[in-house]
C-alpha cells in the first residue's frame, strides 16, 4: 500500500519540474491527484502519464492568482473524490530582477501575487476541506533565498517567498489545535525551466552548482520525495518547519 493510499491531493505549478514529478509520485502512492497550472497542453500530457500508469487524476487549468481558480481546485476535489486532505501549493515565479532601484512597482506586484498571495487564496479555500481529514498536510513551495541566504538582483522574490513562511508558521499554530499540519519546502537549485533561467550557461550552471554543499543541482524528483514525506504520515509530528531540501547551500562557505 502507497503511502497516499486514499488520500485526495492538489497540487499546483504541475506543468513542469517539481509539481510534475510530485503529481505522479502522489499518484504512484495511491493518491487521487487534482493538477492545477496554467498550460494544458502539459498538463494533458501529465494526465496521460499518470493514468497509463494507473492513477487516478483531475486537471484544472487556470491563474494562482485568481481567487475563483483557487476556490476551483477545491471544489473538483471534493466534489469529484469526495474530500481533500493534501494540498501542495508548488506554482510560483522568479519574478522581476535586477537593481531594486530599477524596479519597477507592476513587476514587484506580479511577483508577490504570483507567489504569497496565490499562496494565501489557496489556502483560505483549501483549509476548510483540510480541516475535514484526519491527514490534514498544506505545503507550500518556498525557498532558501530570504531565509538563510540574500541573492542580489532577487529582491521581490525574496520578499514574496519570506512571506510564504511567515504566514506557514502562523497557520501551523492557528490550525494545529484542529490536527492540521502546515510546512514549507525551502529547495535548492533544481533542475527545472525556472532553475535553468538562472543557470542558463554552462558557467552559470558551474556557480549555481558551487553554492550547494553537495556541489551539484538536484532533480525534481528529490525534492518530490521531500513533499512526500511532509504529505504522509511519516511526518505525522511535523508542523511550521522550513525543511531543508537544498543540498547544503546554507551551510556552505566553500
Amino acid at each position: 500500500m502507497g503511502k497516499l493510499e486514499n488520500r485526495v491531493a492538489i497540487i499546483t505549478g504541475a506543468s513542469s519540474g517539481i509539481g510534475y514529478a510530485a503529481a505522479k509520485l502522489f499518484a504512484e502512492e495511491g493518491a487521487k491527484v487534482v493538477v492545477g497550472a496554467r498550460r494544458q497542453q502539459e498538463l494533458d500530457q501529465l494526465i496521460e502519464e499518470i493514468r497509463v500508469a494507473g492513477g487516478q487524476v483531475i486537471a484544472v487549468a487556470g491563474d494562482v492568482t485568481d481567487e475563483n481558480y483557487a476556490k476551483a481546485l477545491v471544489e473538483v476535489a471534493t466534489g469529484t473524490y469526495g474530500k481533500l486532505d493534501i494540498a501542495f501549493n508548488n506554482a510560483g515565479t522568479l519574478g522581476a530582477m535586477g537593481d531594486t532601484p530599477t524596479l519597477g512597482l507592476d513587476g514587484w506586484m506580479e511577483t508577490i501575487n504570483t507567489n504569497l498571495t496565490s499562496a494565501f487564496l489557496s489556502a483560505k479555500h483549501q483549509i476548510p476541506a483540510l480541516l475535514e481529514s484526519d491527514h490534514g498536510s498544506l505545503i507550500f513551495t518556498s525557498t532558501f533565498v530570504g531565509l538563510t541566504i540574500g541573492m542580489p538582483g532577487m529582491a521581490p522574490y525574496a520578499a514574496s517567498k519570506a512571506g510564504i513562511n511567515g504566514m506557514m508558521q502562523c497557520l501551523a499554530a492557528e490550525y494545529g489545535p484542529q490536527g492540521l499540519r502546515v510546512n514549507s519546502l525551502i529547495p535548492g537549485g533544481t533542475d527545472t525551466p525556472m532553475g535553468r533561467s538562472v543557470a542558463s550557461n554552462e558557467e552559470m550552471e558551474e556557480f549555481v552548482k558551487s553554492l550547494h554543499g553537495l556541489k551539484r543541482i538536484a532533480d525534481p524528483i528529490e525534492i518530490a520525495k521531500a513533499a512526500l514525506f511532509l504529505a504522509s504520515d511519516d511526518a505525522s509530528f511535523v508542523t511550521g518547519s522550513t525543511m531543508m531540501v537544498e543540498g547544503g547551500v546554507s551551510v556552505n562557505k566553500t
